[in-house]
């Protein structure tokens, strides 16, 4: 992350790292206009795989990320006033034999627009009355403990200035400027070629993991990692499914949940679902449609001011529509989607924030996605709506509707009871092919409405065949 590809000039890499050090000192300006305390946020550590010297890839903490820039592993910066002072030890000399020559705590400062830069050492003598985000490692949530002397509660039930400072950088870190929008319009781009690939990938593979590894290697290639576990899977019904040892049958949908990470840390998330054999059934194609007619009309309808919970709600009532066309839900779609009938096929909600966390935030637990004074529902088509707020141009969003025959809902006795009047149970039987679909895309909420950053994949099922036959 710190290193600059060999083919840069260094008068491109010059003006790189002054325009992020501009992006950098305007975000911490904004939350120095919404509080007045110091604030100290760590970047973590990396944690060991199975040993001390087997680690996973370290992560830096969102929060530091944002503000700093640069993923510096065990580093800490102490923001006040809009300033900010870089807290790190350089690499020890014998590390250049296993990792090559890292920049020093000056360069790295540098390339923040930090206003100072000192030893971790000292980091304690500068942290009286500071707030801070818990840190998701052990080893440091256990340091900033230590030198705050104090109880650091996690990041989602935080207290006294600390949920201060949560508030504060919710607010700053929910509409994006430009600096974020061009690093997550880059994860978009290259996800959509990793879809691309998957799809073209499919005809020859023989399990999951083949066309998994085409998507990845794309990613790869652009020098960026996932942003989440990769779900690439014909069992679509289980919503984070990260297996992929099954076989591909001619049959089967393919369900792809596949999104890049920039170097910087910034999202996409992206699903399709095609047919293995490039070809849809009847009923495949028939409940594709429905879930792409959700897609689009939650689509159409962002805009500033719309609150996200009508966006699932529309999601919700075309979904029910669709079912009842079918023959698959009996009733009035409005009734159907108040009693809930439709969470037997569309248990989630309809998306998230996507930014620096491909659930951006989520560390708040819901202290970034709710509205204040909002809580979540207890209602079975409701309880997991991940954003519950007012929508804002700047804001990126997910739309992900999706149908589901996930056995244990369906086979749950108590809602087969609740709904046994609306479920054409005989009817469901013969979409018997169709385990789950999903279809998402990125949404940026503009002034005017809205741009689907993630548009140049195509979501008609036409096209989506196409693709997959290499057409």
């Amino acid at each position: 992350m710190m290193q600059a590809k060999s083919d840069d000039s260094a008068d491109t890499i010059g003006e790189r790292a002054s325009n992020l050090a501009y992006i950098l000192r305007q975000r911490r300006q904004r939350l120095a206009g919404l509080i007045n305390f110091p604030v100290i946020l760590w970047s973590g550590r990396s944690t060991p795989r199975n040993y001390p010297g087997n680690l996973f890839p370290f992560r830096a903490s969102s929060h530091f990320l944002y503000f700093a820039g640069w993923g510096v592993e065990n580093a800490a910066i102490r923001l006040d006033s809009g300033k900010l002072e870089l807290f790190m030890d350089d690499a020890h000399p014998s590390s250049a034999l296993w990792h090559g020559e890292m920049p020093k705590r000056e360069e790295i400062a540098q390339m923040m627009g930090a206003d100072a830069a000192f030893p971790m050492a000292e980091l304690g003598s500068r942290a009286a009355s500071a707030a801070t985000i818990a840190v998701q490692d052990a080893t440091t949530y256990l340091q900033q403990c230590q030198i705050l002397n104090r109880l650091v509660l996690p990041a989602n039930t935080p207290q006294g200035i600390d949920l201060k400072l949560t508030g504060a950088i919710a607010s700053v870190r929910l509409k994006h400027d430009f600096g974020a929008l061009a690093q997550l319009r880059q994860a978009a781009a290259c996800t959509v070629q990793a879809h691309k690939a998957g799809m073209a990938a499919t005809a020859s593979a023989k399990v999951e993991a083949e066309v998994r590894a085409a998507m990845e290697a794309v990613i790869t290639a652009h020098d960026m990692t996932c942003a989440y576990p990769s779900i690439v899977t014909v069992h679509g019904e289980v919503l984070h499914n990260e297996q992929h040892h099954h076989p591909l049958q001619p049959g089967d949908l393919l369900l792809a949940d596949v999104g890049a990470e920039t170097a910087m840390g910034w999202a996409s998330d992206v699903t399709r679902t095609w047919p293995v054999s490039g070809n849809f059934s009847s009923s495949q194609r028939d409940i594709y449609d429905v879930v792409l007619a959700a897609h689009d009309a939650c689509i159409e309808k962002i805009r500033p001011d719309v609150e996200y919970r009508q966006i699932h709600l529309i999601a919700a009532r075309v979904i029910a529509e669709g079912l009842v066309d079918l023959g698959i839900l009996q009733g009035n779609a409005e009734y159907l989607v108040e009693t809930d009938a439709h969470a037997l096929f569309f248990p989630h909600g309809v998306g998230h924030l996507l930014g620096l966390d491909v659930h951006d935030m989520e560390d708040f637990g819901d202290l970034a996605g709710y509205e204040q004074r909002r809580a979540r529902s207890q209602r079975f088509g409701l309880c997991y709506l991940r954003l519950n707020r007012p929508l804002q141009a700047g804001m990126v969003v997910t739309i992900e509707p999706g149908f589901y025959q996930v056995p244990a809902i369906l086979n749950d006795s108590n809602l087969r009871s609740k709904y046994q009047d609306v479920v054409n149970w005989e009817r469901l039987a013969q979409f018997g092919d169709v385990r789950g679909i999903r279809i998402e895309d990125d949404v940026l909420v503009t002034e005017a409405g809205s741009e689907v950053l993630t548009a140049a994949l195509p979501t008609d099922a036409g096209a989506i065949e196409q693709l997959v036959k290499g057409s």
